[in-house]
């Protein structure tokens, strides 16, 4: 059973960031949104605590937070304000938003000074998974993903359609296993095709190969570290991804037009981090 979670919020916001006069926000909600800090956009409370609540529901007890150097607001609010119960929360500071692999490698050097070379998992900051898929993902206790339906992402959770173009499109296999990632398709798949019907949300169990696989991926085309393209690495090189087929839906807090869909989406949720 995995028990390390890290949360990768290192980055820079930029959609978050976009100014949009069509949605009414809050002074303290444009506060975040301008700061790009999208784990802290208050929800009632900080999203970040619905976060840390679910991982703790899913049995997580230590967590890495990866952020940026001027994200001092993140550590103060988690250990000055409002300090969590029920897991061991760490900080990791990602020098530079050099992407998703970059931050697995910050999180992972992070990791191994307390627990060793140890698997953990690995997700977004600005997606609330469904406690199932974290306990299930734990459970591995291997290197694997959630593979989330792309209906349910659609229809049961606040992700239109265009959206999963942004996404990962994976090709799962009926022995349950990863066989191929399709990073930010874009145009290049038919949405509605069965070979699109699996999406990747940024949810992974990591592994010390995957970690290796991150410090030796190449940059991609958009310049990052990317860590599917990481993944797609240790595939070719024969590593085996486990990859858990979940219908259920998760919450994408990217843009400031997701807060009021969240806000009501998360109104019964008491968060106990």
């Amino acid at each position: 059973m995995i028990r390390t979670a890290a949360i990768m919020a290192g980055g820079q916001g930029t959609r978050m960031r976009r100014n949009d006069e069509a949605v009414p926000l809050d002074p303290s909600q444009v506060a975040a949104a301008e700061s790009g800090l999208k784990g802290m956009m208050p929800i009632r409370r900080p999203f970040l605590d619905y976060v840390l609540s679910a991982l703790a529901d899913a049995g997580i007890t230590h967590v890495v937070l990866v952020i940026g150097p001027g994200h001092e607001a993140v550590r103060h609010y988690f250990t000055e304000v409002a300090t969590p119960r029920r897991v061991h929360l760490h900080f990791a500071v990602q020098p530079e938003p050099l992407g998703t692999a970059n931050a697995v490698v910050v999180a992972a050097d992070a990791v191994a000074a307390t627990a060793g070379d140890v698997p953990f998992l690995v997700l977004n900051a600005d997606n609330y998974y469904p406690v199932e898929a974290l306990r299930a993902l734990a459970a591995l206790d291997a290197a694997g993903t959630v593979a989330f339906d792309r209906d349910a992402l659609v229809h049961e959770g606040n992700i239109d359609a265009e959206r999963v173009r942004a996404f990962a499109v994976l090709d799962v296999g009926a022995d349950g296993m990863l066989h191929g990632i399709i990073e930010k398709p874009g145009d290049a798949i038919d949405l509605e095709s069965p070979a699109a019907r699996w999406v990747g949300m940024n949810l992974w169990a990591v592994t010390p190969a995957l970690v290796d696989a991150c410090r030796r991926v190449s940059k991609s085309v958009r310049g990052e570290f990317e860590l599917p393209e990481a993944v797609a690495l240790a595939l070719r090189e024969g590593q085996a991804v486990h990859a858990i087929r979940l219908r259920a839906p998760v919450l994408d807090l990217s843009r400031r037009s997701d807060v009021a869909t969240v806000t009501q989406r998360l109104a019964a949720v008491d968060p106990q981090p």
